[in-house]
């Protein structure tokens, strides 16, 4: 931990200096000192790489790291380096072929002078910076690149010419770069080796693929162009692709129906074209994917059932299928297609029939999404033997990625939560969910669901369940989001809900709950809208007194009234006896006191004595 010292520049011989993977803060020093003792006069002159990557550096990078005349390698990525460009000595930097400063915050313009005389440059990597390049349309850089990675850099509006040039290219991501022209005929014939190539997140227009792609990109097996504008159909050509493992074209304005050509993939991991227009049926289209492990056909225009031979898909860890119009039955099938299944997500279809007792059997899932379809009958009974959902600690999804380069695809997922719309990507592990809310099933409340320990979202509401909740319910700790609303639940609302601390959304209305709400502990959090429609509910927070809370103050009052009464005649009784007592107590100790008392009494009486007799006389004499 701690900054770099300035007095880094006495190294004369050094080579190769790693202090990546650290706790460095501070900034990169603006003067290196010691120079003067290298026979070059300059900082460092011996040194070939520098890795300082994966720290917490900040500030501008320094004029001097362009006077490091043999630098051949630079690593600055995954620090919290800002507020200035690249300085322009580092094009000068003729040995120079990996400059890696990606996961920065470093922004301003760079221009031909900052690539001047790389010419040996071949890993270029910017990445999640806010550079904005500003190159003639004819430029010709001095490098041939295998490695560009510019994603968040403002490259457009129009797509790089300067592309053109690069042969060698082997990976190139220039996401979120601010695109949006159509994609160039000449970029198709761009490398035959290429391998990774991401457009996504731009605004490119026209058509998806060359119709000879095929025999352009042999060796592809990474590509994605989801959010930008694409429109047309997926071309048959995307079969040609044989070395592919990830496919991401979602977000876009594809119509048309999957071709059958996709099936010639047996390495592809990663299917993912959802958010478009796509139409037809799933039909035979996927049997051959054995490999796939993610596959995200959700909000298209998919219809018909489920073919059976989906079920060759067993390595399938994510289905998402959700947002389109599929009918029939949920095949029981599914239950043991798919023993590596984490999410199973069929929300909004026309689905019909009972849930298969089977899918009890997914022992890894912990996303099940059924909502808005029109299924129907009790609630399986075997949802207890989920046994991910079981688990009481947060599971993990693994990151889908080819194996061959640390570049992942990122998984995401649609869940409506909390009465809102979420989407988690990096987050998702954190997600375990039911969610069988809008349809048409009945049945007692299944009291099996109070032992998936796990759960962090339940939502059952807007069916025709019955019965009450369980006192067990507590026994979710990991529950944040519960609505059992738009149900025929009865009876009491369970004290133990109390006990869920985790609980931050509660949904109990439009039910049959009776009774005083029990608003203490964790329940106390929740507003009235949360126990709305139950019209046989009182108690806060709803303004609605129950029955026995007027009597409890009447009795209440009279017991305390009682109270009172006890008090008052016990005081008098004790004022009067202190009243005789303490007098004759005093009198009694000492016999001149006693006398004396008694000898002002008499006094006192025989002059009242005298005073009515006086009054007596003057009043006769009167009447005479």
């Amino acid at each position: 931990m701690g900054s770099i010292p300035s007095s880094i520049g006495n190294f004369c011989n050094l080579q190769y200096l790693d202090l990546s993977y650290n706790n460095l803060n501070g900034s990169l020093p603006e003067i290196v000192n010691g120079t003067e003792t290298c026979n070059s006069k300059s900082p460092l002159p011996n040194l070939r790489a520098l890795y300082l990557f994966n720290n917490q550096l900040m500030g501008k990078l320094p004029n001097w790291l362009g006077e490091l005349k043999h630098l051949e390698e630079l690593h600055l990525y995954d620090n919290q380096l800002q507020g200035g460009s690249i300085p322009n000595p580092i094009g000068n930097l003729s040995n120079l072929y990996n400059l890696n400063l990606g996961n920065n915050q470093l922004s301003g313009t760079l221009t031909e002078q900052h690539f001047w005389k790389l010419s040996n440059l071949e890993y270029l990597d910017i990445d999640s910076n806010s550079f904005r390049l500003d190159v003639s349309s004819n430029w010709t850089p001095p490098f041939q690149l295998r490695y560009l990675f510019m994603g968040s850099c403002h490259i457009g509006p129009a797509f790089p010419a300067w592309l053109q040039s690069q042969k060698d290219l082997l990976y190139l991501d220039l996401s979120n770069s601010s695109i949006s022209s159509s994609i160039p005929n000449w970029f198709w014939n761009i490398s035959s080796n290429l391998q990774y190539l991401i457009l996504s997140h731009n605004q490119l227009q026209g058509q998806l693929l060359n119709s000879n792609i095929g025999e352009f990109l042999p060796n592809l097996y990474f590509l994605s162009f989801s959010g930008n504008g694409i429109i047309g159909t997926i071309p048959d050509s995307i079969g040609h692709l044989t070395s592919l493992e990830v496919i991401d074209f979602s977000s876009n304005n594809l119509i048309g129906s999957i071709p059958s050509t996709i099936n010639n993939y047996s390495s592809l991991n990663v299917l993912d074209l959802g958010n478009n227009n796509l139409s037809g049926m799933i039909q035979k289209l996927l049997d051959q994917l054995q490999q796939l492990k993610s596959l995200h056909l959700n909000h298209n225009k998919i219809s018909g059932e489920l073919p059976s031979s989906l079920r060759n898909l067993t390595g399938l860890d994510i289905l998402d299928l959700s947002y389109n119009n599929l009918s029939g039955q949920i095949p029981a099938w599914i239950g043991t297609a798919f023993p590596n299944l984490v999410i199973l997500n069929l929300r909004s279809n026309m689905f019909s029939g009972r849930l298969p007792s089977l899918l009890s059997n997914l022992s890894s899932l912990h996303v099940l999404d059924l909502a808005q379809n029109n299924l129907m009958g009790e609630i399986p009974v075997t949802l207890v033997e989920l046994k991910a959902m079981a688990q009481d600690h947060n599971m993990s999804i693994s990151s889908l990625y080819d194996n061959r380069s640390s570049y992942r695809y990122e998984e995401r997922l649609i869940v409506i939560t909390k009465g809102l719309i979420l989407e988690y990507t990096r987050t998702l592990s954190l997600v375990v969910s039911i969610d069988l809310s809008d349809n048409n099933l009945s049945g007692e409340f299944p009291e099996g669901i109070t032992k998936l320990f796990g759960l962090v979202i339940l939502n059952l509401s807007m069916n025709h369940i019955i019965g009450r909740i369980p006192e067990s319910i507590s026994k979710l700790r990991q529950l944040s989001s519960l609505d059992l609303s738009s149900n025929k639940l009865f009876g009491s609302i369970p004290s133990s809900m109390s006990l869920l601390s985790s609980l931050g959304y509660l949904n109990l209305s439009n039910n049959n709950f009776s009774d005083k709400i029990p608003f203490i502990g964790q329940m106390s959090t929740f507003t009235e809208s949360t126990f709305a429609g139950n019209p046989n509910l009182c108690g806060a927070p709803l303004v609605i007194k129950c029955q026995d809370e007027g009597t409890d103050k009447s009795v209440e009052d009279k017991i305390d009234s009682g109270f009172v009464d006890k008090w008052f005649y016990l005081s008098i009784g004790l004022g009067f006896a202190m009243g005789i007592l303490v007098p004759y107590f005093v009198l009694a100790m000492r016999r001149s006191w006693c006398d004396a008392y008694f000898d002002f009494v008499d006094k006192i009486v025989k002059w009242l004595l005298f005073r009515k007799r006086v009054t007596y006389a003057r009043n006769h004499a009167r009447r005479k």
